[in-house]
């Protein structure tokens, strides 16, 4: 059987694209793991923020929202945005609260929130209430639903070991040896990208995994965490947030890694953000039960990257989502599956030049 489209990359990006152009023909996805969303997608911070981001990323959040709110019933819950900001960086502070279009908040409304928070460090702080929890598994499991429902497949422990053109067709070679053979192939394979792109004769884009990592530890002071907004330092030089009851802490680094892999956390970046964030509360960190850490990979403008390929319009990017994925996913699937449906886009016409790879292969993009 040959595929309309094959999707390389079972992630946010890969399900929710092959479940958007499911509705234009056939789908195979195939993820190299033995499960969906195993890499960035798997270790996310889970969290819909719409002012969080470049400003071609806020307008893809923003077109995210009613999706987020009215798919499968909708896939946000409360849970609010505290920005903190510590001696020295008041400038920071007041930049990001612009940025992010915060509401300045006294000191004491900050700690009635959140009751650990040292006012005695805290300098400036700064609420949103528009800032939502994302049920990211459901999310996922939602759109390879749509694929297999509109008679597509989706296909675990798959990895892409040969890809190659005979005439209009892709023939990928995944999992067993199998070949499988398409006429259109979707590359989101997140930090893998350009590495497939390669694979399949296309020229790279200058995709840079990025490490972010994360520590879990006991609710502090054993205090019920259920209902605190996630806090994030100025400069997001640190963010913490609840998780099923405990607290996540993470440095919010983002450290290039020479090649892509299964990332792990360094242990001394994240003794590095936890200095930064304990002077902000009065709970000291004295044990953490698990860490973990994901690459965010961006392309040199920080844009994400959607849309064919201008050498070879029947590969399609979707990739270079940063820390983006999940907020980003509707917005940004749709956006593919009108490129190639060739459907006038719903986003305003220079918000779709700045995601197309065609501003990569002119040689215009700029770091950012």
């Amino acid at each position: 059987m040959t595929w309309d489209f094959i999707v390389i990359g079972g992630g946010i990006a890969g399900t929710s694209a092959g479940a958007r152009v499911s509705e234009l023909g056939s789908v195979l996805l195939l993820e190299a793991e033995d499960a969906l969303a195993y890499h960035a997608s798997g270790r996310s911070a889970a969290l819909y923020e719409a002012n969080y981001g470049h400003p071609v990323t806020v307008a893809l959040n923003k077109a995210s929202r009613e999706a987020h709110e009215t798919l499968d019933g909708g896939f946000l819950s409360p849970r609010g945005l505290i920005l903190l900001g510590g001696p020295g960086q008041e400038a920071q502070a007041e930049a990001d609260i612009a940025t992010m279009a915060l509401r300045p908040i006294p000191l004491e409304e900050a700690r009635a929130r959140v009751p650990i928070l040292d006012t005695n460090h805290v300098t400036r702080a700064a609420f949103h209430d528009e800032a939502w929890d994302l049920d990211t598994d459901r999310m996922v499991q939602h759109f390879a639903r749509t694929i297999r429902s509109n008679g597509g497949q989706v296909r675990t422990g798959a990895t892409a070991t040969a890809i190659s053109r005979d005439g209009a067709v892709w023939r990928v070679t995944a999992g067993d040896g199998a070949e499988h053979t398409a006429r259109v192939l979707l590359n989101a394979a997140g930090a893998w990208a350009d590495g497939v792109a390669i694979l399949a004769g296309i020229r790279p884009l200058g995709l840079t995994p990025l490490r972010r990592s994360i520590t879990r530890m006991p609710a502090p002071g054993g205090r019920d965490v259920t209902g605190w907004p996630m806090l994030i330092g100025a400069g997001e030089s640190w963010y913490a947030k609840p998780d099923a009851g405990a607290w996540l802490v993470s440095p919010a680094e983002e450290h290039p890694v020479p090649e892509p892999h299964d990332a792990f956390a360094d242990d001394m970046v994240l003794a590095e953000g936890i200095a930064r964030y304990q002077p902000f509360v009065t709970e000291e960190v004295t044990r953490v039960t698990g860490n973990w850490a994901g690459l965010r990979t961006f392309a040199p403008d920080r844009c994400l990257v959607l849309g064919p390929d201008p050498e070879c319009p029947d590969f399609v990017w979707v990739a270079g989502q940063g820390g983006y994925g999940f907020q980003t996913a509707p917005a940004a699937s749709q956006l593919v599956a009108d490129l190639i449906a060739g459907r006038a886009p719903t986003l305003p016409a220079d918000v779709v030049a700045a995601l197309r790879p065609d501003r990569l292969r002119s040689g215009r993009a700029a770091a950012g």
